[in-house]
């Protein structure tokens, strides 16, 4: 539930990193509009942690993405690289404090943001909105509110909420150029982004933004060999299948292809996908009588490319491929995929994402009485598309290319908003706001094409009756052999060919068939009570109160109380506590896939099914229910000296119910069958199954800490200070156990699983800045530094990899020709810098050298230059 005029308050925390060149005066006077529903107040009145960046500190960031501007700037934000996730490469989930980013909400204006068609098919099951869809050039500040909220905004805002605001400049505008690369001499990029404010007569204004990014691949793996990888089995090598093998099989391949010389190096890349996007926004509003009349829109489109795992040509004694298992044509002839792909394949798998909202509103007051009627649409759909692939069921008729299908995710809303100020109850007048919200979200998933996800005649064993069915080998079937033997066929002989089983589906990620496909739809109803007042010159107090109602999960009733109270001018206590909630959303209820995970070395065929789907009911699954959350939280600001500032805060988030895929479920033949019944595409091929549930509960603790000091040189120089700190503690408090339908003993979630909860991501990050300005040049170096963590292999084996604190460093140095035109170069991990590799083979997979959802960066150094006109 959003408004436009939310209240307040700002942890002096972040609330400077980059703008911290304010006088101590200027500081005082910043208004910000996120955090609750009275007036907005200044920095130093917040009864709640709020960060805010403005233009400045937003374009001083070198990243194109929005995502990792963020990253950048806000210690507890923190982003991976996911080189190989299918969707979770075009549309990246974050985490704030250590919760998954639906927990955190997105606002436009103070407007709740649509969410991604995104559905993460493991861990947290994560479907966010995307803020990489917001033009960095179209931001006049983000506001980072580090508290629960869900009491004044609604569902998701368990672990905060991160409001962008657009530029509203009726004239003048930006243009800014920049180009780099990775010293690893690829990755290249280019991003060009601008600005212009334009007058709607007098009364008014829009203001337009863009952003285009070209982005080159990365490579940051080796060529594939997962032989002599610790607590790995063995499997395929691509420096073994050689002509000097003992084996005469892989020696006669490797002779008649020679594999050595024509095979990629390396045969897949682990890095930084090819990227091309573009992206615009436009803000607009005009007076109008008593009224403000208000509107704004987005429209962005991208392609991305990632590589999947390399199939390799031959098997090497495992099965992680059947690209030279026989096969049996219609003739009664034998076939084996090598002969399409001799020197394996990669499938190429890309996605389109398009994304556009509109806003549209009239803001005004009437007799005293504040209003604000807003109405909304969004919309983000993802295409997805596989080259260089086949459906191994449909034999050596199967194409190379597939659409596997589309994800679409859409919302409706309505607000209104109102506010009045009651006078005689309190000291201070009693800021009171209210409203109402109607919300109508809907999921689809659109079917592939029928390549992508038919089971093919492979699927079962003795497709075409050879030895099955009795006397198929009629003489006038010309497509058949009139007796088996003719062809060479043994039918007493469990390995022949005319036996063999192939996965059903585009190899890599099957398409989604009519079964899956189809539109899921709900409604939600919404008011809202926030009261707010200074009861003194020292005490400031606020409360909120939330009634919402699901038309698939009921009611919810959510609370929040905050309370500042200060010492004179240099010191002040803040504290909060609220509840909240988060219901699963559409796309998390009817999402059903197969994707292709990697075990040991081996890809394997992985189900995801709807918690009410015939499988997931059979072992053991039960309808989901909203996450419901209790936060805590205990600070204080303090301004000892002038231009010094420091704030802290401990916070303790509770949620009960987390959402969360379980461990995947080994397909043994009853539940093979159980799948079989339930009309499952592909049964026989699916090796695990995994489904969402409400299954954990959950304690986030943590402190952040921030501190800026700014110092005036007698010589007209200046140099800012900047250091912030968040230390995060995520447990599992408890895991439900269940019984499946045949008495089986599980629990959602194994050992490792809880531990790497625990334990994965680093303890702690802090980043440091400073600003340097004399004259024309100023210059900036930045340190991003990450605590220990830890990661275990697995729950059979135990065995864990410590990661040491990594430090990545990046300069800026700018020169500003005139009052237009600024010039700068600079780089990011000037030291190129890599975390650990992997030492336990849990990462180290085909080719893979670093975890590649490691939070640190893993990418090395980077260079750019970058040209910005004001005009």
């Amino acid at each position: 539930m959003l408004r436009a005029g939310l209240m307040a308050g700002i942890s002096m925390a972040a609330a400077m990193t980059g703008s911290a060149a304010m006088a101590q005066s200027d500081i005082l006077e910043e208004l910000v509009v996120t955090g609750s529903r009275g007036k907005p107040r200044t920095l130093m009145d917040s009864p709640v942690p709020v960060d805010s960046y403005n233009a400045e500190d937003i374009e001083a960031v070198s990243f194109a993405d929005t995502q990792d501007i963020l990253k950048t700037l806000v210690p507890s934000y923190t982003l991976p690289r996911l080189p190989i996730a299918d969707g979770q490469t075009f549309i990246r989930p974050a985490s704030l404090r250590g919760l998954s980013s639906d927990k955190t909400l997105l606002l436009v204006n103070s407007k709740r943001r649509h969410r991604g068609a995104l559905v993460v098919t493991g861990g947290s099951g994560a479907q966010p909105a995307d803020a990489a869809q917001i033009p960095a050039a179209a931001l006049k500040s983000v506001e980072v509110l580090r508290d629960g909220a869900g009491a004044q905004y609604g569902s998701d805002a368990i672990a905060g909420v991160i409001n962008f605001i657009l530029k509203d400049n009726s004239s003048g505008g930006m243009l800014s150029i920049q180009a780099g690369q990775y010293y690893e001499g690829d990755g290249d990029e280019i991003v060009v982004g601008g600005n212009k404010g334009f007058n709607l007569g007098d009364k008014g204004f829009v203001s337009g933004s863009f952003e285009y990014i070209t982005l080159q691949p990365t490579s940051r793996g080796k060529q594939i060999c997962n032989v002599g990888i610790a607590n790995q089995s063995a499997g395929f090598c691509v420096a073994n299948l050689t002509s000097t093998s003992s084996d005469p099989r892989i020696a006669a391949y490797a002779t008649m292809t020679n594999y050595q010389a024509l095979v990629q190096n390396p045969a897949q890349t682990w890095g930084v996908p090819e990227t091309e996007a573009f992206r615009t926004f436009f803000n607009a509003g005009y007076e109008l009588g008593e009224t403000k009349l208000y509107a704004f829109a987005n429209y962005s489109h991208s392609n991305a490319r990632q590589d999947f795992n390399y199939r390799p040509p031959i098997d090497m004694n495992t099965a992680a491929t059947p690209n030279d298992n026989l096969i049996r044509n219609p003739d009664g002839t034998t076939f084996a995929f090598n002969q399409l792909f001799p020197l394996g394949f990669t499938p190429k798998f890309f996605g389109t994402v398009t994304d556009y909202s509109l806003t549209v509103g009239d803001k005004g007051e009437w007799n005293g009485l504040s209003f604000d009627l807003s109405g909304r649409y969004g919309r983000n759909k993802i295409a997805y598309k596989m080259t260089n692939t086949i459906n191994y069921s449909l034999g050596r008729a199967s194409p190379t290319v597939f659409h596997p299908g589309d994800l679409i995710s859409d919302e409706y809303a309505a607000n209104a908003d109102f506010g009045y100020e009651l006078k005689g109850f309190t000291p201070a007048p009693l800021d009171v706001a209210f409203g109402a919200e109607f919300r109508k979200e809907s999921y689809e998933i659109v079917t592939g094409d029928e390549a992508s996800y038919i089971v093919g005649p492979y699927a079962l064993p003795d497709p075409f009756d050879f030895c099955t069915g009795g006397n198929s080998f009629a003489a006038t079937n010309t497509l058949r052999p009139t007796a088996p033997q003719n062809a060479g066929i043994n039918c007493a002989s469990s390995s022949d060919p005319v036996y063999a089983v192939m996965g059903a589906g585009s190899n890599g990620f099957p398409g989604y068939p009519p079964l899956y496909s189809g539109k899921l739809s709900r409604e939600s109803y919404a008011g809202y009570l926030d009261v707010s007042s200074d009861l003194s010159e020292s005490l400031f107090v606020e409360g909120a109160l939330r009634y919402e109602h699901f038309s698939d999960f009921g009611d919810t009733v959510d609370y929040k109380v905050a309370a500042r109270y200060k010492f004179g001018d240099k010191l002040a206590f803040r504290g909060s506590i609220g509840t909240g909630f988060r219901a699963p959303t559409t796309g998390q209820l009817f999402t059903t896939t197969v994707s292709t995970v990697v075990n040991n070395g081996i890809p394997v065929a992985q189900g995801l099914f709807p918690a009410t789907n015939a499988v997931a009911t059979y072992l053991g699954g039960k309808p989901l229910e909203p996450e419901q959350s209790t936060n805590y939280s205990v600070g204080l600001t303090t301004s000892p000296l002038p231009g010094f500032s420091l704030t802290a805060d401990v916070y303790v988030i509770k949620v009960k119910g987390l959402f969360n895929a379980i461990t995947p479920i080994t397909v043994t033949p009853a539940i093979a069958s159980a799948m079989t019944a339930a009309g499952v595409p592909g049964a026989a091929s699916i090796g695990q199954v995994t489904f969402f549930q409400n299954a954990l509960d959950v304690t986030v603790s943590g402190l952040d800490l921030v501190g800026t000091y700014k110092v005036n040189w007698s010589s007209g120089q200046s140099t800012d200070f900047v250091a912030s700190f968040n230390y995060n503690q995520p447990i599992v408090d408890s895991v439900d156990p269940f019984v499946d339908v045949t008495g089986t003993q599980r629990i959602y979630y194994d050992s490792e699983n809880i531990r790497d909860y625990k334990k994965a991501t680093p303890k702690w990050r802090s980043v440091l800045t400073v600003n340097h300005r004399m004259g024309k040049l100023s210059g900036m170096v930045r340190a991003n530094i990450w605590g220990p963590y830890e990661d275990q292999f697995s729950v059979a084996n135990p065995v864990v990899q410590k990661f040491k604190t990594e430090a990545l460093i990046d300069v800026e140095l700018n020169y500003d020709i005139n009052d237009t035109y600024r010039f700068t170069l600079g780089g990011r991990n000037v030291f190129d810098n890599y975390p650990e590799p992997d030492r336990i083979g849990e990462s180290t997979t085909n080719g893979r050298i670093y975890r590649s959802d490691a939070l640190v960066d893993w990418q090395g150094g980077y260079y750019f230059a970058k040209f910005t006109a004001q005009f």
